[in-house]
């Protein structure tokens, strides 16, 4: 199971109350005030950790509470400081504040971390109010209540290369042929139904992760199919790898679908025009797909590639480009 956005509702423990308490001991007349203090509630952490790649564990609750802190007692204990609680999440996951709508903190690396709600401070026992003018203090504080708050998490997936395309364009096909990851493959749209990544090898020094989107279609800046769900996935990923179809099963043109998922990528996000893009051609065992090449380089006024993730042919080319494109090239 893959889950990439939910709302959760976090909250700090409670700090412990501070303890009210005199010193009574048979041979010591003078006992003096020994109330302890309260410990600190837990507070809840959201964590990237390697290794984790969806939100699915977080998502099993949505309500997260931290551990209270311990009550002062008398002669001078203090009560247990509750331990953090520890979400752990994907890297390039983003903390959104669900109410205020403003991003808390972007997770984008391993080991970063934000504090999503602070457990309570500990209240102050009688002991702590003792002093040379009051040496009998009745003063004792409760513990502060901990943080809450309703927050989104949302994944973005982290890749160096994005693969872009309709559906049945030939990406979870191509992500297997270059790596190792195993997406579901099958001849009708839509096989994919969440990010896969794959971590292509140039050689023993160097690689670099590709992700296999799910298939958008026409409108999906606006929200149809899963638009939303599945263009969020690109926005990090250094570079495009925009994967044409040459005879699409429903007859429609390869040159007027490039330029219609073309348009989608920009109207979600004009960052995308920046992104440096490589259209490729596949299934290049299919007769049309010499004229679908000349027609879109003529369109796009640049080279176009053409690969066969069946036969292999142009892969290597391929991998030479992205790793270009990257600065990873020898």
């Amino acid at each position: 199971m893959f889950v990439d956005r939910v709302q959760l509702e976090v909250r700090g423990g409670n700090g412990g109350d501070g303890c009210l308490s005199f010193r009574r001991e048979r041979f010591v007349p003078r006992g003096g005030p020994d109330g302890g203090d309260g410990g600190d509630g837990g507070s809840i952490i959201v964590v990237a950790r390697e290794g984790v790649n969806s939100l699915v564990d977080v998502a099993q609750r949505r309500q997260w509470k931290a551990e209270s802190g311990g009550h002062g007692s008398g002669s001078d204990r203090h009560g247990r400081s509750a331990d953090d609680l520890i979400l752990p999440v994907p890297p390039g996951t983003l903390v959104i504040d669900a109410v205020e709508e403003f991003c808390i903190k972007d997770l984008a690396r391993a080991g970063d971390q934000v504090t999503a709600a602070r457990g309570g401070k500990g209240g102050k026992g009688n002991a702590h109010f003792k002093s040379a003018t009051n040496q009998a203090p009745r003063q004792w504080t409760r513990g502060d209540e901990g943080e809450s708050r309703l927050v989104i998490l949302e994944l973005k997936t982290i890749a160096d290369v994005g693969l872009v395309g309709l559906p049945n364009a030939g990406k979870s096909t191509l992500l297997s042929r270059l790596s190792r990851a195993r997406p579901r493959i099958a001849d009708y749209p839509f096989t994919t139904k969440y990010p896969n990544l794959g971590m292509v090898q140039i050689d023993a020094d160097r690689s670099f992760v590709l992700a296999d989107v799910p298939g958008l279609i026409e409108g999906a800046h606006a929200g149809a199919g899963l638009g939303h769900e599945f263009l969020r996935h690109i926005e990090r990923a250094g570079i495009l790898v925009h994967l044409v179809e040459p005879a699409p099963a429903d007859g429609s043109d390869p040159v007027e679908n490039y330029h219609a998922i073309r348009r989608e990528l920009l109207l979600h996000s004009r960052d995308l025009e920046k992104r440096p893009e490589i259209v490729v051609i596949t299934k290049a065992d299919l007769p049309e797909s010499a004229d679908v090449e000349r027609r879109l380089a003529e369109s796009l006024n640049r080279p176009v590639l053409r690969i066969s993730a069946v036969t292999g042919e142009g892969l290597n080319r391929l991998t030479g480009e992205m790793a270009r494109l990257l600065g990873r090239e020898a």
